[in-house]
């Protein structure tokens, strides 16, 4: 445990350079995805200090119940595993929107994982850790792991990990309100599936780390469910491929944040700025990661 009474950490974003949803499930019911992520520089800070009971917040207030928080369903799922009260007071200055396609939730849960096994000095590779991930949703496993990754299963089986691609520019748009829900995008794809894209090109290009050949496979075949449930994602995806400097653009996850990859930050910056200023979207320059949390002591 930490000698100071509290710990920062830092819970990245992501964005999904490559997803194909197939249309079979797996024995829980989710459906079988593939799926290659990258994290950003846009993060949630969560605050982790000893408490006499556990306690979650966010800034600003959820609309919801701090038990459907993913940290306080991470927490208490760390106590069954462990055998232990998880007894803390969790801060959460939100950053990354809800809805969003860009795993806000999930980074959030596996922050409070990673804080946790801090406290209690436990080793983030133990197996129990991967099995209290995946319980809490498909991408927390994944921001555990951090670096660029290929992903299985319900997205929750990691194959293969890649060399960052670290400081990428990358601009994120989406609609200034509301968002487009997963299940829904979920539910709407089975009415309607699309073909999966190609895979083995960005898996080939990822181990090889071409740049290149890594943003010509970007792909998503749930961004038509995204943009049937919110026409607006449409009307982004369409207009930031026309922008200047643009070397690859999609929806991330089930949306409804549609990101662009960027050959220059200065081309990051103007596409967010137009965003916000010339459409009245909700816009942000970011750049791509290296890593999961990150743990200061406070």
């Amino acid at each position: 445990m930490p000698d100071s009474r509290f710990i920062l950490v830092t819970a990245p974003a992501k964005v999904n350079l490559y997803l194909g949803v197939h249309p079979e499930r797996d024995e829980r019911g989710y459906h079988l995805v593939d799926t290659v992520m990258t994290t950003l520089d846009l993060t949630d800070t969560l605050a982790i200090a000893p408490s006499d009971h556990l306690m979650v917040r966010t800034v600003p207030e959820a609309d919801f119940p701090m038990e459907e928080n993913t940290a306080w369903r991470a927490a208490t799922a760390m106590g069954e595993a462990f055998g232990r009260e998880p007894n803390f007071s969790i801060l959460i200055d939100k950053h990354i929107p809800v809805r969003s396609g860009l795993g806000g939730p999930s980074t959030d849960a596996a922050a409070t994982i990673m804080g946790i096994c801090r406290y209690w000095g436990i080793d983030p590779t133990d197996a129990r850790i991967d099995a209290v991930a995946r319980s809490i949703g498909a991408d927390v496993p994944f921001f555990l792991y951090g670096p660029p990754a290929y992903f299985t299963g319900a997205g929750d089986a990691m194959q293969e990990i890649y060399r960052p691609l670290t400081g990428t520019p990358v601009a994120l748009v989406k609609p200034l309100d509301g968002g487009v829900s997963t299940a829904e995008a979920y539910a709407r794809f089975d009415a309607n599936p699309q073909e999966l894209p190609e895979l083995e090109g960005m898996l080939e290009a990822m181990r090889t780390h071409d740049e290149q050949q890594i943003f010509a496979h970007v792909a998503n075949n749930l961004a038509a469910a995204a943009c049937e449930l919110a026409p607006e994602v449409a009307e982004i995806l369409t207009w930031i491929r026309e922008q200047p400097g643009v070397r690859a653009a999609d929806v991330s996850g089930s949306g409804a944040v549609v990101f662009a990859v960027c050959d220059t930050q200065m081309a990051a910056e103007a596409i967010a700025l137009s965003a916000i200023n010339d459409h009245g979207w909700w816009g942000q320059a970011a750049k791509m990661g290296e890593g999961g949390p990150v743990i200061a002591v406070g």
